[in-house]
């Protein structure tokens, strides 16, 4: 007996959908595999951008927040023992307290330094000027629209208006006198000084707004000594040191990322999830504090 013929099955007929894929779904064809590869990269990326804008402007100032308490508990401590520092002090470690009521602003804990990463912590004092309340020029900068923005409202201060700090040499006040920005510098012969900086604008700044401050009294000892700037201590730097760090946490998200797809393919895909997710959004948030510095230490 001769095995019987089996017919190639003819093609469809212009008009007539292809065969069904499994479960009856629609066959995959190349172009809408590649449309939907696309849709999902754009849909990821966009996300991602969304993301960091929440960052900036929602968990930057609760991270801000943790750090003014934590700051404000050591910077007490050490004024009430005599040791809060009166000359240079390590990058981010607290140097004063900041007091505006004109703006709201109270009991803010002014950290060492100007970097982008300084200033994600509070107010920023210049490491070459002198320490509020002390001889000479002190200067003062803070971000105006994230990490709490302290600085926020500064534009709003008058002449006449006081500022209040305390150092471990004591609590010194100062009456605002003058305006500038970076095209035209306050310009002001009295010898002690206060000067705060802040950028221009509650979007990304392109310029700066200055406002003089004149002590009241006589001021404290000025032990010098000061160490120079570097150029991230400049008004509107930016950290680029941060960079390399960025790319490493880039890589680290990833790889978190590809360990939870691999682990979801031998474990209950939610298990997979669940576990390593932990790990994924702390490797996030060190992406977006790293890109975070990347912009103008005064945003």
């Amino acid at each position: 007996m001769t095995a019987p013929v089996l017919e190639k099955p003819a093609a469809p007929a212009p008009g007539v959908p292809e065969p069904a894929g499994p479960a009856g779904r629609p066959a995959v064809t190349p172009g809408r595999r590649w449309f939907l590869q696309a849709a999902w990269a754009v849909s990821l990326l966009a996300a991602l951008v969304l993301g960091f804008v929440g960052f900036l402007f929602t968990l930057s100032d609760i991270q801000e927040r943790h750090y003014q308490s934590t700051a404000h508990k050591t910077f007490r401590d050490q004024l009430a023992r005599a040791v809060a520092p009166t000359g240079s002090a390590p990058d981010g470690e607290p140097v004063a307290l900041l007091d505006i009521p004109a703006i709201g602003l109270h009991q803010a804990v002014v950290v060492e330094g100007t970097t982008g990463r300084d200033l994600m912590r509070g107010p920023g004092h210049r490491r070459d000027t002198a320490l509020p309340g002390q001889s000479g020029v002190a200067v003062v900068f803070g971000r105006g629209a994230t990490f709490g923005a302290p600085f926020a409202e500064l534009s709003k201060l008058r002449v006449g208006d006081r500022i209040e700090t305390t150092t471990g040499q004591g609590t010194a006040s100062y009456t605002v006198n003058a305006y500038g920005d970076g095209d035209a510098p306050i310009t002001d012969p009295a010898p002690d000084r206060l000067v705060l900086v802040t950028g221009d604008s509650d979007w990304i700044p392109g310029s700066t707004v200055m406002i003089g401050a004149r002590l009241d009294g006589d001021p404290q000892q000025n032990p010098g000594g000061r160490p120079a700037t570097v150029p991230y201590d400049k008004a509107l730097a930016a950290d680029k040191g941060a960079l390399a760090t960025l790319q490493l946490w880039s890589l680290g998200l990833l790889g978190a990322v590809v360990a939870a797809l691999l682990l979801a393919r031998y474990w209950r895909r939610s298990t997979a999830y669940l576990s390593l997710a932990p790990v994924v959004g702390a490797a996030l948030w060190a992406v977006y504090e790293n890109a975070a510095a990347l912009l103008p230490n005064l945003y």
